[in-house]
């Protein structure tokens, strides 16, 4: 199954350029190396962009965390209405470019996803439940978008969850881009349904039901509400158990078609992945095995076991 193109929006500092505050940068290893050549960045420095400069005076988020001013440490300058013009516009920009996501610095005023310290009027500690000012217009301007923090990434799980989810959007965003009728938007669920179990069985049994209602034809609220759907979906986090349940239905499609000792050697693999004895890439992969030499056309076409690529190995763990 081929991949499809990733554009990904991202902090510039994360991939060398010396743009902060201090004229630093904070070059993330795997994003550029291991990540990097399945991807065309799309950088963004929102306080280089909006015209603060490098080097620069350092910022704060300064006031109530729901809407936080954005202000200069030592001069006072506030950037906030600036910041939320350049953002609105750069959002429109990049809405433009068909972005498959976004990595956002961490910690940072402008660009943190959350836990950003806000500061109160007076002095004191910092809250830790802010959202960088960049951050906040671009999640509300692109509610779709998967977007995560590079400090995030370094969880492999997290990691596997925010790929997966690039791909599907990807996915998603090319299907409505060719018009997405009735029949189209039955066969895109169809690919993603072992996905969805794996990461919600109640999210999959909604998007189910949103498919079954469409009238005949094309139906763009619909196509929408689904794409939404599937994002909230594949942002819960998949489990061991429900992994195991996915991998435990697909080997009922094997029941009449291998041989006893192929099938036994297919459920003893799910059974070591069960109990924590070998990663979720080797069942898949002797899965996929079988399902290429059987034939099984629906589970040719699920994504559940071809989620990404894997030269990136984000499955590679038990």
């Amino acid at each position: 199954m081929a991949s499809p193109t990733l554009r990904v929006g991202v902090s510039a500092c994360l991939l060398g350029n010396e743009v902060r505050f201090d004229g630093q940068h904070k070059r993330d290893d795997w994003l550029v190396e291991v990540f990097g050549p399945f991807v065309e960045w799309v950088p963004v420095c929102p306080e280089l962009e909006v015209g603060m400069g490098v080097p620069r005076e350092p910022i704060r988020l300064v006031g109530p965390s729901a809407a936080p001013r954005l202000v200069a440490d030592e001069s006072g300058t506030d950037h906030t209405e600036p910041m939320r013009r350049f953002a609105e516009a750069r959002a429109a920009e990049l809405a433009k470019l068909d972005l498959t996501g976004f990595v956002l610095k961490k910690n940072s005023p402008s660009c943190g996803l959350a836990r950003v310290r806000v500061y109160g009027e007076r002095k004191g500690p910092p809250r830790r439940d802010g959202v960088g000012a960049f951050a906040r217009v671009l999640l509300e301007r692109l509610p779709m978008l998967p977007v995560e923090e590079e400090g995030r990434l370094r969880d492999p799980a997290l990691r596997e969850s925010f790929v997966e989810r690039l791909f599907a959007f990807a996915r998603y965003e090319a299907a409505v881009a060719a018009g997405m009728r009735r029949g189209d938007l039955v066969a895109f669920h169809t690919r993603h349904e072992l996905a969805l179990l794996a990461h919600s069985p109640d999210g999959y049994r909604k998007l189910g039901k949103l498919v079954a209602s469409q009238a005949r034809g094309s139906n763009a609220a619909v196509v929408e509400a689904y794409g939404r759907g599937l994002m909230a979906t594949l942002a819960v986090p998949a489990t061991h158990g429900r992994h195991v349940n996915v991998l435990q239905h697909v080997l009922g499609y094997f029941r009449d078609r291998l041989p006893l000792d192929d099938r036994r050697e297919l459920e003893e693999v799910v059974r070591d992945y069960q109990r924590g004895l070998v990663p979720l890439l080797v069942p898949q992969t002797l899965i996929r095995h079988h399902v290429r030499k059987q034939g099984v056309e629906y589970l040719a076409g699920q994504t559940y076991l071809d989620p990404d690529p894997e030269e990136l190995l984000l499955r590679n763990r038990a």
